[in-house]
């Protein structure tokens, strides 16, 4: 079993900048693919972010391209998701999500609970 705490979510200005982090409990974090993932008001949950424990990293390039960063601390069982030039549309609880299985968008097993982030125009 693995749990996820989410954290660093918060209320910022447009073009303003904030970092999530994501806490793992567990052994096997250096092994697992992590993502970050979110859901804003009235639409589905979207793929942000993943990377994997070799460090293959892939993004959402509709979303977030060239805004966001994904990157992982194995020695702190810690990935964070970078985000910079904040637009009012990514208002959204943004989920940490981890598995075993080298997957990218889809077939994560543990979620975090999800922090909030509101970004005003």
């Amino acid at each position: 079993q693995v749990q996820l705490v989410e954290s660093g979510g918060g209320l910022v200005q447009a073009g303003g900048s904030l970092r999530l982090s994501c806490a793992a409990s567990g052994r096997s974090f250096s092994t697992m693919s992590m993502g970050w993932f979110r859901q804003a008001p009235g639409k589905e949950r979207e793929f942000v972010a993943a990377i994997r424990w070799t460090g293959f990293i892939t993004y959402n390039e509709d979303s977030v391209k060239g805004r966001f960063t994904i990157s992982r601390d194995n020695a702190k069982n810690t990935v964070y998701l970078q985000m910079n030039s904040l637009k009012a549309e990514d208002t959204a609880v943004y989920y940490c999500a981890a598995t075993l299985r080298p997957v990218v968008s889809v077939g994560y097993d543990f979620w975090g609970q999800g922090t909030q982030v509101t970004v005003s125009s």
